[in-house]
C-alpha cells in the first residue's frame, strides 16, 4: 500500500511453486523373489506437488506390501517381498514429469 494522505494505492504479490523436475531417475532394480525392491530418484526441488509412483498402469499406496518415502528432494518406494506378480515397469510421476525402470 502506498499512502500520500489523500491518495492510497494497493497492489498484492501472488507467488507460483516452481514446478519441480526429475534429476536424478529410476534405474532398474533385479533382485530374487521373497526379497525387497527398492526404486529412488531426485527431484530439482522440495516440492508441495502431487507425487505418484506406478507399478504398470496401478498407482500404488504405502501399505505393507509398498513403502512409500519422501525426504526433502529424494523419493523413493521400497517394494516388500517381491513375487513374479511385481516384475513390470515401475514410474514415477510429478506434475508433467515422469521416469520409468
Amino acid at each position: 500500500t502506498c499512502d500520500t494522505g489523500d491518495q492510497q494505492t494497493t497492489a498484492a504479490v501472488h507467488l507460483k511453486e516452481p514446478a519441480a523436475t526429475i534429476v536424478e531417475s529410476l534405474k532398474d532394480v533385479a533382485t530374487y523373489e521373497g526379497e525387497d525392491a527398492v526404486f529412488e530418484c531426485r527431484l530439482s526441488r522440495e516440492t508441495a506437488q502431487d507425487a505418484q509412483w506406478f507399478l504398470g498402469d496401478v498407482p500404488l499406496q504405502s501399505n505393507e506390501m509398498n513403502e512409500i518415502r519422501a525426504q526433502g528432494t529424494r523419493h523413493s518406494l521400497i517394494l516388500r517381498k517381491v513375487t513374479l506378480e511385481d516384475c513390470g515397469s515401475i514410474s514415477f510421476k510429478v506434475g508433467q514429469h515422469s521416469s520409468a525402470a
